[in-house]
């Protein structure tokens, strides 16, 4: 992993395919040029920016599908998450987070947005070093060579009715001033690979005077990411409380910019999608978290039309596949509308380009890690399709992406770049067999507890 470079291939860019390029990689990892190169034969693509993860649920997924209650829902499912949460060391964290983020670097996925809460001991206690948790997250992405943001997150009330957080929270919780401690010591260690931003948990577990305090104390450039609007029940909360809608609340009460990534965002009234779009802000779709804690579908037409920037996340890890997101990000419009080929333009008629360039145009604002594609100055992140696959056979430049995108389920990634350093080759990241041992030990030991 010693050598920075990209090779030789037909380079995806915004503006399309250029045959036989060459990507130049300089010794801090950033794209230094793009220049013509000899081989056009691979297809190379921009990584992808993961902009939601909650790592320790990777080791729950698939364990949440029985039902517990006639009505079960997310809030159903939110106890056994509780429950799970509960179990989690540093290194039982580490070890998940490993084969998460190698699951990742396999998918196509070249940095993600870690929104972490897991701070203390399951008790709520204290560990001697108050950043025990997050750096088990940090350990991970730097051994597995994910990039990473981590988001910290702000976590204070049980409710928007500004109620304790009940037991099973505490370990999620903070006051203002140890929040942003936190905050100042996980800078310390930021670097080309390691970001740090922001995330406030919701609007109902951060009352308005610590979310003003936090958002005033935090460096202007730092991304803020933030849960909003994913539940009915939320909305009619907020409603209720505040008087205002979530997002219509935040927009009024805070200055919503390009740094800001709101989670989810699911329930908006078409004032709310106007005025997202307006503010800059990006919004993280999660559509097969979304799917299967039945949050409901984000209006994605009414959105392209505003012009608002998004991007994916795969949340609780039900699936670590950006295909699965963004495939199922169009068929569930396709389903609520009954009608095919919804994420398109005017100068894009293709889904598949469509729904590329907007995950490439969102990966710099939400992450804070420079560029979502290979560009000089961007991070030197890319992804190689196997292009022996049945399934890509005889693409042509209009019919790639939509062909990776739409047909079938075997992974199509070959090799995966991070910083110009193979991680990932011949669909195997290089660790693969070393991290999926220790995950095998941590979820035993996890059961057991």
């Amino acid at each position: 992993m010693s050598t920075r470079a990209i090779p030789d291939g037909t380079l995806w860019t915004p503006d399309g395919w250029q045959a036989g390029r060459r990507v130049q990689v300089d010794a801090r990892g950033r794209v230094e040029a793009v220049v013509a190169g000899r081989d056009p034969g691979r297809r190379v693509v921009p990584g992808i920016a993961n902009l939601h993860s909650h790592a320790f649920q990777r080791a729950m997924a698939g364990m949440a599908e029985r039902q517990t209650d006639p009505a079960d829902s997310f809030w159903t499912w939110r106890e056994t998450m509780y429950h799970f949460a509960s179990r989690f060391s540093p290194d039982t964290l580490y070890a998940v987070a490993s084969q998460l983020y190698a699951e990742m670097l396999e998918s196509g996925y070249t940095r993600v947005c870690e929104f972490h809460y897991l701070h203390h001991t399951p008790s709520g206690g204290a560990y001697r070093d108050p950043t025990a948790m997050s750096q088990a997250l940090v350990s991970a992405a730097r051994d597995t060579g994910i990039r990473m943001t981590l988001l910290p997150v702000l976590y204070m009330r049980g409710g928007f009715d500004g109620r304790d957080l009940v037991e099973r929270q505490r370990r999620f919780g903070h006051d203002v001033d140890d929040y942003l401690a936190l905050v100042d010591r996980l800078c310390e260690d930021a670097s080309d690979t390691l970001h740090v931003g922001c995330a406030l948990h919701s609007l109902r577990a951060v009352p308005p005077d610590a979310m003003a305090t936090v958002l005033d104390a935090l460096p202007p450039a730092m991304p803020v990411h933030v849960h909003i609007a994913e539940q009915v029940a939320e909305v009619e909360e907020c409603i209720a409380v505040r008087g205002a809608r979530p997002v219509a609340w935040l927009l009024d009460h805070a200055d919503v910019d390009a740094r800001w990534t709101l989670v989810h965002a699911t329930h908006l009234d078409d004032g709310e999608v106007a005025g997202i779009a307006r503010s800059g802000a990006t919004v993280a779709l999660c559509p097969t978290t979304e799917a299967n804690l039945g949050d409901g579908l984000f209006p994605l037409r009414g959105y392209l039309d505003a012009g608002g920037s998004w991007g994916i996340g795969s949340d609780s890890h039900i699936s670590v596949s950006p295909v699965e997101e963004l495939r199922w990000l169009e068929y569930g419009q396709r389903l609520a509308t009954r009608r095919r080929n919804i994420a398109v333009d005017g100068a894009t008629p293709s889904v598949g380009e469509t729904l590329f360039k907007g995950v490439a145009a969102s990966a710099s604002r939400s992450s804070g890690h420079a560029g979502g594609c290979l560009q000089a100055g961007g991070c030197a992140d890319a992804v190689v399709l196997d292009m022996h696959a049945p399934q890509l056979m005889g693409a042509t430049d209009a019919d790639v992406l939509d062909r990776w995108l739409f047909s079938g389920n075997r992974n199509l990634v070959d090799e995966v770049y991070v910083g110009g350093r193979r991680v990932v080759d011949g669909g195997r990241h290089h660790d693969r067999d070393a991290i999926a041992g220790r995950y095998r030990d941590a979820l035993a030991s996890l059961m057991q507890a």
